[in-house]
């Protein structure tokens, strides 16, 4: 039986039984969400990656790990409170994951410190503490934090009747420890500052106090050298930068409400106040004022996070856009236009053709927008109808809906609320299309619409005809250029048919009837999948020739596990490349030896997700807007679509799967201990054989000649 990388007790009912009665216990999801952030943390240590992006590396794994104890750790610590020791979240399972999460917490602040600073130093750009700066630069960050930062800084002395204030989620603030009497001849001896997220956390200084070398302060540096300055008369002993994090998953009772869009902007006020989670403080604070804090914030030790430099990470991204250094950057990339679209060639002649593949961001997601434009401009396009899920705040395809309602076509918005941490742009958005008169609707009651897709109808002649986009990612242009996805535009009847009864759907939630090719989560999408599983399950064992390679984000649904065990037990040879968390063991002799997993951690955030059957000759291929996990078979409605198109689902083979599939540079694959192995280190095999897919997808999309 597998045992996992950290073993913990909400385990022992995440396992299936095989035919015979061998059991296989699955990975835990939450270690496996953070040994992703381990692997991403691996780009940040390696030198043949430029120096900036190391930086960006690690600033992501900070904000992966914001969104982790925001998510995902609310429930252990609850039980742990609470001395639960059975059922899914335990006291052991807090413990458990505490540990782990101080440990890659500690390697980040390590790599941070002794590797990613002195490499930088090297090249004449530092981070100068207090104590580092001369008469001059103090000179300019004194006239700085007077003119800057001390107006809008209220230091709060605490006594009853000021209160320990709110602090925000993820907010920067202080504590100090005052020694002598307020100006009432009072001993209220501790203070709380609290820093505006409107500062800067990073401020370059000018080159007449710098000379030749790029140097920066950081805000905590300098509030923290003027703190006596904010308490006249008093003085300051102990002290320490701090921050909480608070759960901030928002909980809505979908059936208890009038209208959802008030109740999601009323919770989104109590977002920044929620359950705290997670305290960070500098690695000097002390102990009194450290255990002060955990009782303020009703937190356990194990919730106390004691961090060697900044206590947010996420914010020394600000350094990448202060320093000018291309050199330290990865080279810059263009997307190249579709190949299978001729600039200037109307989309709906082309499409009349036959179906159009992007893939983004190696070919432009520009394309996706020129489509969109055409069909506003163009007065024989009647409707357009659209699901957003995230857009961001700023964003042109958005204004491009608002342009079609000004000229009078029919626009319906299936807009996400619960898109989790986009509801407030897209509650804004949504404002702004129904306040011109677009139909806006919020999908179905009780489920995300996650489902990414645009119809277009036409009039031509007589008749009307429809044209479909569907894609595996977000109408969002700045990820497009970071996510790899798939964008597949479409004239099929039968599928543009399917779409259009889909939007039907979610706008009259009246039942969906048989479809042609799509499969729609919650409805058809899970069965269908496990009935194709089995169904080559089925053919291994008839001694058929057969085959799964499936690209996906994540795979934590049980029962799509369980048809994984059976068809690898039966002979199905199955390849998954999951990016973050895989909750199926890989390789466990005996068990799952027909069953490989590997990650791949690049340049670009690999996002798409692509689906292959084969039995014997018979090969079928499908794009989905889902990942393997139940939350999205069961409470989202979501897409998967077949490809028919032999060149189009051949070019998907090999740029999706097969290139994954032989990657020896950004690979790790799984092992049967429940590890991560990176591919070519330790003795592996592949490094320097095989490109990494991503700079071969660029190397092949790159402009001719350039």
């Amino acid at each position: 039986m597998l045992t996992p990388p950290v073993p913990v007790a909400s385990e022992v009912a995440a396992r299936a039984v095989l035919p015979g009665g061998q059991a296989v216990r699955f990975l835990d999801r939450d270690h496996s969400i953070l040994a992703f952030n381990e692997r991403v943390l691996d780009s940040a240590r390696r030198a043949e990656v430029p120096l900036l992006e190391r930086l960006r590396y690690l600033c992501i794994v900070s904000s992966n790990l914001d969104e982790f104890f925001e998510v995902r750790v609310a429930p252990h610590l609850t039980a742990a409170q609470a001395r639960d020791s059975k059922g899914l979240y335990t006291t052991d399972s807090y413990a458990g994951l505490s540990t782990a999460a101080h440990e890659l917490v500690a390697r980040q602040y390590a790599l941070f410190n002794d590797e990613l600073m002195p490499a930088f130093e090297k090249h004449g750009i530092k981070i100068v503490s207090h104590g580092e700066r001369n008469a001059a630069q103090r000179r300019w960050v004194h006239e700085y934090f007077e003119r800057e930062v001390r107006p809008l800084l209220v230091p709060v002395g605490l006594d009853p009747a000021h209160p320990f204030p709110q602090v925000a989620n993820k907010s920067l603030n202080f504590i100090v420890r005052l020694s002598g009497r307020d100006a009432f001849g009072r001993e209220n001896e501790i203070a709380i500052v609290k820093v505006p997220r409107v500062l800067p956390r990073l401020i370059r200084l000018p080159e007449k106090v710098s000379g030749k070398r790029t140097l920066l302060v950081s805000l905590s540096s300098m509030i923290r050298s003027h703190l006596a300055e904010l308490f006249p008369g008093r003085e300051v002993g102990q002290f320490s930068q701090f921050r909480v994090t608070r759960h901030s998953d928002l909980a809505v009772d979908e059936d208890d409400v009038r209208n959802l869009r008030t109740a999601l902007r009323q919770g989104l006020q109590q977002r920044h106040y929620g359950q705290a989670v997670r305290l960070e403080v500098s690695s000097g604070c002390s102990d009194f004022l450290a255990n002060f804090l955990l009782q303020q914030f009703n937190l356990p030790h194990e919730a106390l996070y004691r961090v060697h430099g900044p206590v947010n990470l996420v914010r020394l991204r600000q350094l990448i856009d202060l320093v000018d250094a291309p050199h330290l950057l990865f080279p810059a990339w263009t997307p190249a236009w579709p190949v299978s679209l001729t600039p200037g060639q109307s989309f709906f002649e082309r499409l009349q053709q036959g179906d159009v593949l992007i893939h983004q961001p190696y070919e432009s997601f520009d394309a996706v927008l020129a489509f969109l434009r055409e069909a506003v401009n163009d007065p024989q396009v009647l409707a357009i109808r659209q699901t957003i899920y995230r857009t961001g705040a700023d964003s042109e395809l958005m204004e491009l809906l608002r342009e079609a309602v000004r000229r009078g076509k029919e626009v319906m918005a299936v807009v996400e609320l619960k898109a989790r941490f986009d509801e407030e742009a897209n509650i804004n958005w949504a404002e702004q299309l129904e306040s011109i008169g677009a139909q806006v609707v919020y999908g179905v009651v009780g489920l995300k619409t996650h489902a990414k897709m645009l119809l277009v109808t036409r009039r031509e002649g007589r008749h009307l005809r429809r044209y479909a986009h569907l894609s595996t990612g977000n109408y969002n242009r700045v990820t497009a250029r970071l996510y790899t996805d798939l964008s597949y535009l479409t004239a099929d009847t039968q599928l543009t048919s399917d779409v259009e009864q889909v939007f039907v759907h979610l706008a009259s939630q009246s039942r969906l009837p048989k479809l042609h090719k799509l499969w729609v989560a919650p409805f058809q999408l899970h069965r269908r999948t496990i009935e194709k599983i089995d169904a080559l399950t089925a053919a291994a064992t008839a001694g058929r020739s057969t085959r799964i390679v499936a690209k996906m984000n994540a795979l934590t649904d049980d029962a799509l596990m369980q048809a994984l065990l059976r068809a690898g037990r039966a002979g199905v040879k199955i390849d998954l490349i999951v990016r973050g968390a895989c909750m199926l063991p890989a390789r466990v002799p005996g068990l799952t030896d027909n069953i490989r997993v590997r990650s791949v951690i690049g340049r670009l955030l690999e996002h798409s997700r692509v689906f292959y059957f084969r039995d014997g000759d018979d090969e079928e291929l499908m794009l989905s807007s889902a990942d393997w996990m139940n939350r999205n078979m069961l409470r989202r409605v979501e897409l998967a679509w077949p490809v028919t198109d032999p060149q189009l689902r051949q070019r998907i083979i090999d740029e999706c799967l097969v290139a994954y599939l032989y990657d020896g540079h950004d690979a790790w694959d799984l092992g049967p201990d429940g590890q991560y192995v990176r591919v070519g280190k330790d003795g592996g095999k592949g490094e320097g054989k095989y490109p990494s897919a991503q700079a071969a997808l660029m190397q092949r999309y790159a402009p001719r000649g350039g």
